[in-house]
Formats: structure tokens, sequence, C-alpha cells
């Protein structure tokens, strides 16, 4: 009788709504965040650790990853129906819940998950709170972030238009335009179909500004990137090449245009690439 009693005593502790131990009760008071997803395009979850497991409670959403060689992000679909939720456990036993909702029309695309939004770890830890909130500030997820996103970006094969132009069979070409976190993504794409070999000096995006006016002028603006992604130094002949430019947010006027200068180190085919407002401030 007393072991039917503790067996039954365990198996309510573990099963029942409240958990037992001091962390997890503090958890229950935290409301889930809801995620939107459709059947038409992929919504994209990074995590800060790779993925090892992820569950959802309904067979209209589908969460996939790479279950053989465990990698930071998976991609979420779903098809309409009630809503459900979404269980992800990270490789180092981060836990992660989600409220997982149908939407037809979805104005994110992109999650990038912090360590915080963890609603526990498997193995739990009685932890000293304000050690740890000191140690999470302290922690910079900015490259991390802009790493995983734009190796995400050159995985899809997404074009904003054709921006692009040729000197000496070096093609220059912008293919998308993307924004998130307070930042523009440009995807840039370099063909080498020459016979020799290009060797980058250096490529640069500024902001153009048509002067009015009787003594008509350009002036530009130099800006200064957050993060270069795949840049080669060197485009060896009949290559092609992908890689991604992180710049700080900025919109333009009308009498405003970005220029991509691409300089060859020790040679003259350079390009200069003018870019539209109307992509820079329409981006994907």
């Amino acid at each position: 009788m007393r072991t039917f009693i503790l067996i039954s005593a365990i198996l309510i502790c573990s099963f029942a709504p409240r958990p037992c131990n001091a962390q997890a009760t503090a958890q229950t008071t935290k409301n889930l965040d809801t995620i939107y997803a459709n059947e038409t395009k992929n919504v994209a979850l990074f995590f800060p650790e790779p993925i090892r497991q992820g569950i959802t409670g309904s067979d209209n959403f589908v969460f996939t990853y790479n279950r053989e060689k465990e990698q930071y992000f998976g991609l979420l679909q779903a098809k309409p129906g009630k809503e459900s939720n979404l269980l992800v456990v990270n490789r180092n036993g981060s836990i992660f819940s989600y409220i997982v909702r149908y939407k037809k029309q979805l104005s994110k695309l992109n999650y990038f998950i912090p360590i915080s939004s963890s609603i526990g770890n498997e193995k739990p830890k009685v932890k000293d709170s304000i050690q740890t909130e000191t140690l999470e500030k302290n922690v910079d997820y900015g490259e991390y972030y802009y790493e995983k996103f734009c190796s995400y970006l050159l995985d899809r094969k997404q074009h904003i238009g054709r921006i692009k132009k040729q000197k000496e069979s070096i093609i220059l070409s912008v293919e998308n335009v993307v924004f998130d976190k307070s930042a523009l993504y440009f995807v840039i794409q370099i063909e080498n179909n020459s016979t020799l070999d290009y060797d980058l000096n250096f490529l640069k995006l500024s902001v153009e500004t048509r002067q009015k006016g009787k003594r008509k002028s350009l002036q530009r603006l130099y800006q200064e990137p957050l993060f270069k992604y795949n840049l080669p130094s060197k485009i060896v002949e009949n290559e092609t090449v992908r890689f991604v430019y992180v710049m700080p947010k900025f919109s333009l006027s009308n009498d405003r245009r970005a220029i991509l200068e691409l300089n060859e180190k020790d040679g003259e085919r350079n390009i200069e690439l003018k870019i539209s407002h109307k992509y820079i401030n329409n981006p994907n």
C-alpha cells in the first residue's frame, strides 16, 4: 500500500500542470509567445544552440530540422486548423515552448530565439537570478544572428529585381535586399566570365545625393557595414560567388540612391552599380 502511494505521488509530481520544483513553478506564470505560419512560406526559427528535438502538438503543423546533423535552425509550416504548440529541445537541454497558429498572411518569417526565452532545462538547476541576468546581458548575439541569417538568405532563391551591371565579362548584381532586426541584408553576386582571375580590392556601398540647382553635383556618403559574410578576396576565372553585406537600416528620398562600388586590385575592371531608392525603401 505504501509503495502504491509513493508511486502515485511521483506520477502526480511528474505530470501535474504545476511542476514540483521551484524553478518550474516560477515558469508557469510566463505566457507563451505565439508564432504564426502557413502552407506557402517557410517560417525560420534560429536557436542559440543546435536543435536536438522538435515536436508539434497537431498534424496541421510541421516543424522540420536536420535530424542527422544538428543545426541551429528549423522551419515551420502550417495548414488551416486549430492552434497547437511547438516544443523544441536544444543540444544543451534548454527547452523552448510556443503557441503556434495558422495565418494566411504572414508579417514575420524569421524568429531569432534568445537563450532568455527558454522555459527551463531537462536537468533543472537552481541558479542565482541576479547572476544569471548579468551573464545574459554580457552575451552578444549580434554576430551569431548575422552569420546564421546570412547563411539562411544564401540558401534561398529569392530575388528582389534585376539589379546588375557588367564590365569586361565581370558581372556585379544585387539579388536581394532584406530587412530584419534594424538591419538591411544585401545579397550580392559576382560572376567572373573572363579568362583572368579577379582580385578584389574593395566593395563599398555609398549613398549618393543629387544636388539640385544650376550647378548640379553629386555627393557620396560611405556606409560602414555591420557585418560581411563570405566576402571573397579573389574570384577565379569562370567562377560565381555570392555573399552578404549587413548594413544599418536606412531609407532614401527620391533624390538619393545607393551605389555599390566594385574595385579590382591592380586592375581596371571596376564597376559601379546604381540601386534605386525603391529597392532600399521596399525590401523583402
